[in-house]
């Protein structure tokens, strides 16, 4: 392992530079995966929430939480079932930040190549996924790790393949990367 692993991989202590370890670790540009790969064998400070987020999580657990789910099936209806919708997916993406989609009418072997798409790219070679690594939130296409990297208290162990075409306009499939098409 390199001496910038080991400075990521550090262990925590008063002298501890959070900062400095956010940036090494980015620009790295090989995400999460990249450091398994590597053959990280310590947590990275900077995926260690501190003890006061946990305790909030732990005080909020409840066993009635469910993931929200739309139904899309009436979604292009201009009446109150359409509205509705809407109402609930604005809900579902403040109070969760995700849900989950029914009736969308997309074919089940369309989802399945997508999802084998993003695997296949996230299994790559990390001289390949560092052509996308990216914090522009203007590109179309672009792949880090936590969009949040530098304002969230704990980075989370995921890495992201972005794909957020402009609205109102025409995606270019070549922006993919090729593995993905």
């Amino acid at each position: 392992m390199s001496s910038q692993s080991t400075m990521i991989l550090g262990s925590q202590s008063s002298t501890y530079d959070r900062n400095t370890d956010l940036k090494a670790f980015d620009e790295r540009k090989i995400g999460v995966k990249g450091l398994v790969d590597a053959g990280a064998e310590k947590l990275p400070s900077i995926f260690v929430r501190p003890r006061e987020d946990l305790s909030k999580e732990f005080d909020t657990c409840r066993e009635d939480l469910a993931i929200p789910v739309i139904d899309l099936t009436h979604v292009r209806q201009r009446n109150s079932q359409g509205e509705e919708i809407i109402r609930r997916l604005i809900w579902a993406s403040e109070t969760w930040g995700f849900f989950q989609v029914v009736n969308h009418g997309i074919p089940l072997e369309v989802l399945d190549k997508v999802i084998e798409g993003v695997r296949l790219f996230h299994e790559q070679d990390v001289e390949v996924k560092k052509e996308y690594y990216s914090r522009d939130p203007s590109k179309q296409v672009w792949f880090n790790s936590n969009r949040d990297l530098y304002h969230s208290r704990a980075a989370n162990w995921r890495d992201t393949l972005y794909v957020s075409p402009v609205l109102g306009s025409e995606f270019d499939p070549e922006l993919l990367p090729p593995i993905c098409r």
